[in-house]
C-alpha cells in the first residue's frame, strides 16, 4: 500500500480495492442518474396514476429488505463480490425488462419493482459490508465524500443529458435509449467487480441476534433508530418530487435542469463537507443539515412552482451532504466498535438497512392510505410535512450517541478484524 497525496481530500490510502469500489459505486450513480428517475415519469405516462407510481415503489422497498436477509445469509456463506455481482445483474435485468416490455410497462409494475428491490438488496448489502472491510476509520468520511462527488457528477451529467435524448425523440423512443445506456454502465460494472478481492466469509449468520443487540448496545439503538426516520422521508420523496417537477412543466428537458442544477450544487457540497469537516463538528452539521432539510419543505408544501422547485433542488442538495457525511460515518464507527463487528459486520448492515427500508415501507404505506381517502391536492401538502421532518429527527438520536475517539476506534476494528480472520 501506499500513501496517496490527494491535494483536494488531504492524505488518504487509496488502495485497489477502494478504488475499485469508488468505479462501481460511481458507474452505478451514473446510471441511475439517467434512467431512475425517468422510470417514474415514464410509467406516470402510460397510467397518469400517484396510487400506480407508489404501488411500484413499495414493491420496490417490500422486496428490497427481504432480499438483504437472503444476501445477508449468502455472504456468509460465499464470496460477498459475488453478492455485489448478482445485485448489479438484477439491476441490469430490470433495463433489460423494461425495454422488453415497452410501452406494456404499466401493467407490470410489481414485477418491476421487485427486480428493482432484489438489485438494491444485493447490490447494497454487498457494496455496505464492502465498504465497512475495506475503508478504516480515518478514511469514511472521504470514501462517503468522493462518493457524494462521483454521485454529483452522475447527477450533473444523466438527467440532463437523459432529458435532452428523450424530448429529442419520438414517443417512448429516448426512454428506450436511456435504459440501454444504463443497461450497459450496469454491463461495465459487473466487468469491474471481477478486479475486486476476493473476500469470502464463514460462520453462522446472526441476524436475530443483531436485532436483539439494540438492547446492550445505546449507541446501535440510536443507529438504527435515526436511519427508520431517514427512510420516512426518502420514501415518498423518492419519487414524488420528480413527478411534480414533470407535471408543472409538462417536459422531461425540465426535469434535467432540476437534476442538473441539484447534483452542481451538490457536488460542491460533498466537496467542501468531505474535506473541511471536523469530526469534532459532525453533530452540529448532522442539526444544520436536518434543519435546512426540513425547512426546504415549505418551498413547496403549499404552492408548487418550477422556481419553487429549483430553489428547494439548491436547498436540498446543501442539506444532504451536511446530514449524511457525518451521520454516515458515525454510522460505521458504531458498528466498527460493536460486539463482534468484524465476525458480525454483515448482520450489522442487513440489520441497518432494514430499518431504513422500513421507513420507507411506512411512508409509502401511508401516503397511498391517505390519499385513497383524501383528496390528494389538499393531502400531499399535509404529508411533506409530517414525513418530511424524519431527517431532521436524526439529531436527536445521534446526539445522544456516546462517540469514540478515532484511534479507539480503529483499534477496535484492528483487533476484531485479526480475531476474526479473513479468507485469502
Amino acid at each position: 500500500m501506499s500513501k496517496f497525496k490527494k491535494h483536494l481530500f488531504g492524505e488518504v490510502e487509496l488502495t485497489k480495492d477502494l478504488t475499485l469500489l469508488l468505479l462501481v459505486g460511481g458507474l452505478y450513480s451514473l446510471s441511475v442518474a439517467l434512467s431512475n428517475t425517468f422510470v417514474n415519469i415514464y410509467l406516470w405516462k402510460q397510467t397518469g396514476d400517484l396510487k400506480d407510481i407508489g404501488f411500484y415503489n413499495l414493491a420496490v422497498v417490500t422486496v428490497q429488505p427481504l432480499t438483504f436477509i437472503l444476501a445477508g445469509r449468502w455472504a456468509k456463506r460465499i464470496d460477498r463480490v459475488l453478492v455485489l455481482r448478482i445485485g448489479v445483474i438484477f439491476l441490469a435485468l430490470f433495463y433489460l425488462t423494461v425495454l422488453a416490455i415497452g410501452a406494456s410497462a404499466a401493467k407490470y409494475l410489481l414485477l418491476l419493482g421487485a427486480l428493482l428491490g432484489i438489485g438494491y438488496g444485493f447490490y447494497w448489502l454487498a457494496f455496505n459490508v464492502l465498504t465497512f472491510e475495506i475503508t478504516e476509520p480515518e478514511t469514511r468520511d472521504f470514501f462517503n465524500g468522493f462518493l457524494g462527488i462521483l454521485t454529483s457528477v452522475g447527477g450533473m451529467l444523466g438527467p440532463i443529458a437523459a432529458g435532452y435524448i428523450i424530448s429529442r425523440l419520438e414517443k417512448f423512443t429516448g426512454y428506450s435509449v436511456i435504459f440501454g445506456i444504463s443497461l450497459g454502465l450496469f454491463s461495465l460494472a459487473v466487468f469491474l467487480s471481477f478486479f475486486l478481492k476476493r473476500r469470502p466469509a464463514h460462520g453462522k449468520f446472526s441476524f436475530t441476534r443483531i436485532v436483539t443487540e439494540r438492547k446492550h448496545n445505546h449507541n446501535w439503538r440510536m443507529v438504527t433508530n435515526a436511519t427508520f426516520c431517514q427512510g420516512l422521508r426518502e420514501g415518498i420523496f423518492a419519487f414524488l418530487i420528480s413527478v411534480m417537477v414533470f407535471i408543472s412543466t409538462g417536459t422531461e428537458m425540465a426535469l434535467g435542469t432540476y437534476g442538473l442544477l441539484n447534483s452542481a450544487v451538490s457536488f460542491v457540497a460533498y466537496f467542501l463537507v468531505s474535506r473541511f469537516l471536523n469530526k469534532n463538528h459532525r453533530l452540529k452539521a448532522v442539526l444544520a443539515g436536518g434543519i435546512l432539510l426540513y425547512a426546504s419543505l415549505f418551498l413547496i408544501a403549499f404552492d408548487v412552482t418550477y422556481g419553487r422547485l429549483l430553489i428547494y433542488a439548491v436547498s436540498i442538495a446543501i442539506g444532504y451532504p451536511l446530514l449524511l457525511v457525518p451521520f454516515m460515518g458515525m454510522t460505521y464507527d458504531v458498528i466498527g466498535s460493536g460486539w463482534k463487528a468484524a465476525e458480525m459486520r454483515i448482520e450489522y448492515i442487513v440489520v441497518r438497512e432494514i430499518f431504513l427500508n422500513s421507513g420507507r415501507f411506512l411512508s409509502i404505506l401511508l401516503f397511498l392510505a391517505v390519499i385513497h381517502y383524501v383528496d390528494i391536492k389538499q393531502s400531499i401538502p399535509y404529508l411533506f410535512l409530517v414525513l418530511g421532518g424524519g431527517h431532521s429527527i436524526i439529531y436527536f438520536f445521534v446526539r445522544k450517541i456516546q462517540v469514540e475517539k478515532k484511534e479507539k476506534v480503529r483499534q477496535a476494528e484492528t483487533l476484531q478484524k485479526k480475531r476474526y480472520r479473513f479468507q485469502p
